[in-house]
């Protein structure tokens, strides 16, 4: 069995990865649907999940689900779910990663046969395949919705920007897909990297690890973000400016809607100001009181030192 699959190994632009990840996909599709994986379409009213009111119907939900449970949890005590709580980001890295890598695969030869302007821009840059990615990926954020479920049951702090961000990017998933983007792999990559990064953080902090690169992994959240919004400004500056505006510098026109064009980038600006505004507000407080704490204790430590060394603390 190792010697044949060992035979089927080999690198190339199509098979990065040295196997061709999109065969396995085919077989695992066909499995849960009973179709041929080329026969996907997101069709309005007939894929599930693919209408406006049964968004709406899970983001209401959600919110009532976690703010009810809020109130319903003050009189409770909080639920550990550790081991529960390390699987689910387990299977999360796994899922992110194996997402990562299919679009990778897909993409590679886009790009290297084509270019990064088709590659953002062209109708032809939204293929079938690619389109079941993106689904695939609208799907996992309803999965991601129980992350605020467990800060309920376990009595976390829950900020503005934890559930506006998970709410809305499945609704961003969602209008994408309607809108036929050519440029939503490069939000959509980006975004599986750092997931695969952040559920890792997290289930190793649950079983107990420290881990030291936490802040680094805020910090990429916001490239992303200034990364994601350099792509999108550009489709967006190129298609309207083409359209309305020929007289203005551009390269022609891009791939979707007006409407989805519009909408990913009032909604990724939020989230490039909401996670700098959470990274001013968790580090620098961190840093201050780090200061602070330092500036308190060099009278004692002068008091000590005239006094004769200091006694080493048992807690260190």
């Amino acid at each position: 069995m190792a010697a044949a699959f060992l035979d089927k190994v080999n690198f190339s632009i199509d098979q990065p990865f040295g196997v061709k990840l999109d065969d396995y996909l085919g077989q695992a599709y066909e499995a849960v649907t009973g179709r041929s994986i080329n026969t996907f379409v997101f069709q309005e009213g007939v894929t599930p999940l693919s209408t406006q009111q049964e968004v709406a119907m899970w983001t209401i939900t959600y919110l009532v689900v976690i703010f009810g449970g809020r109130q319903i949890m003050k009189s409770q005590e909080a639920f550990k779910l550790k081991y529960l709580f390390i699987l689910h980001n387990f299977l999360l890295t796994v899922a992110s990663g194996a997402l990562l890598a299919l679009f990778i695969e897909n993409l590679l030869p886009i790009l290297t046969k084509h270019g990064l302007f088709y590659a953002i821009c062209d109708d032809g840059a939204w293929t079938q395949r690619l389109e079941l990615l993106y689904y695939l990926n609208y799907l996992v954020k309803y999965w991601e919705l129980a992350d605020t479920v467990f800060l309920v049951l376990k009595k976390k702090p829950l900020e503005f920007l934890h559930y506006f961000h998970h709410s809305m990017t499945m609704i961003l998933c969602f209008v994408q897909l309607g809108g036929h983007t050519s440029v939503s792999w490069v939000p959509i990559t980006l975004n599986l990297t750092v997931h695969v990064l952040m559920y890792y953080y997290y289930m190793r902090s649950a079983a107990g690890v420290r881990i030291w690169w936490k802040q680094y992994l805020t910090t990429l959240q916001i490239v992303q973000f200034v990364l994601d919004l350099g792509f999108i400004y550009f489709c967006a500056y190129t298609y309207f400016a083409c359209t309305y505006f020929p007289w203005a510098p551009n390269v022609g026109k891009c791939a979707g809607t007006e409407g989805a064009a519009l909408f990913g980038c009032g909604l990724l600006t939020s989230y490039l100001f909401l996670f700098i505004n959470f990274y001013r507000i968790t580090y620098n407080a961190k840093v201050k009181a780090s200061k602070e704490r330092g500036t308190n204790a060099n009278p004692k430590a002068v008091k000590s030192s005239a006094n004769g060394p200091a006694k080493k603390s048992k807690h260190i």
